[in-house]
């Protein structure tokens, strides 16, 4: 079994509640000081091969392939993660505005709330790009055609003498 297989049944498939629990209250603390180090260190493109850098952070490999999962949507390079393996070489460039965009998303406070991101992105930054997320979840209806409104089939019949006699028939 391929390392990102082996991640997501670890992760997402465990048999009880308790080592779900267990499992994500061990996992969480890693993934935060990983990304303390990578926002402190916001100008270097962190780069290695998969068990490199788990070394680096000393975690193991399935928890780094996991951690590259996470973050892969904010990388300026997409990475393969079927195609991962101990050998594989991968670059961790960010892009910064998404990272943060993606960490409001996945309602991750304790990451976009870390003290790191103060040298990267200012307040003002911030409150834009948690607008610009808002703007992603409101839900704009499209415009209801009345009952008395001309049909938009362009029969010149009021709707509901035309096409929205079949909604009134169901």
């Amino acid at each position: 079994m391929g390392l990102f297989k082996t991640w997501e049944k670890m992760a997402y498939e465990p048999q009880t509640q308790q080592e779900y629990e267990t499992f994500w209250n061990e996992y969480l603390p890693k993934e935060t000081d990983i990304y303390q180090f990578l926002l402190a260190n916001k100008n270097e493109v962190i780069s290695g091969t998969i068990s490199e850098l788990a070394q680096k952070f000393n975690i193991d490999s399935v928890t780094m392939v996991g951690f590259v999962d996470g973050i892969n949507t904010s990388l300026v390079k997409e990475v393969d993660m079927e195609a991962l393996e101990e050998n594989s070489q991968i670059s961790l460039e960010i892009d910064h505005k998404k990272l943060y965009f993606n960490m409001l998303g996945a309602k991750a406070d304790w990451l976009f709330n870390l003290p790191e991101w103060d040298a990267i992105l200012t307040q003002d930054e911030r409150k834009e790009i948690k607008k610009e997320y808002n703007r992603t979840k409101t839900i704009v209806k499209e415009d209801k055609v009345g009952r008395n409104d001309p049909c938009p089939c362009g029969s010149g019949k009021k709707y509901k003498k035309c096409c929205g006699k079949e909604e009134v028939a169901e």
